[in-house]
């Protein structure tokens, strides 16, 4: 077999963003090294440009999608202008998570089953613990949940993939489901 680059590329903002994508194409039987697809982590939007000018229309030219925070939304859309792309973001195979990808896999399987998930992981102390804490005490299971994959060194990367694997892959979040199916 003759080995070849990508032809498509979904850019993230980071390494847990990657591993949903990944995580989620492989629950759809899909392999994107085996189809030359390529997800990379950008380091966060302000990084957009420089990855649109080496993969997009003035570097490799290749098919782009992507996913991007809802506070990142309009620098991303800049990026993407300055690029010489356009504006209209979905149409270029770009999604935009509310508030993150993380806040839409919680929403999307619910706080009691990512509570589970927490739970079979061995973090429900650790867990516990933050919802004692008083600026936590008292709001949405949804937004301490999101919290603690936000703290804590690497969980949010490590929580990535058992989010995706606890979704009905009937409520996967728009905007993961969509990047997807761009590529």
């Amino acid at each position: 077999m003759v080995e070849t680059g990508p032809c498509a590329v979904v850019l993230v903002e980071g390494i847990s963003d990657q591993v949903a994508v990944h995580a989620l194409a492989e629950r759809r039987d899909r392999n994107l090294d085996a189809e030359g697809v390529s997800v990379v982590p950008i380091g966060g939007a302000q990084a957009l440009g420089r990855y649109l000018e080496h993969f997009g229309p003035q570097g490799l030219d290749l098919r782009l999608a992507g996913l991007c925070d809802a506070g990142e939304q309009e620098h991303v859309r800049s990026a993407m202008e300055r690029s010489g792309l356009g504006a209209d973001l979905e149409r270029l195979g770009f999604y935009v998570c509310d508030p993150d990808l993380e806040g839409e896999l919680i929403r999307a399987v619910g706080g009691v089953a990512v509570e589970a998930v927490v739970e079979a992981q061995g973090d429900l102390g650790p867990f516990r613990t933050l919802q004692k804490q008083p600026e936590w005490r008292g709001r949405p299971l949804e937004e301490q949940l999101r919290r603690f994959m936000g703290s804590g060194g690497r969980r949010k990367i490590r929580y990535a993939r058992f989010l995706v694997q606890a979704l009905d892959l009937t409520r996967v979040p728009r905007p993961l489901d969509s990047v997807l199916a761009s590529v």
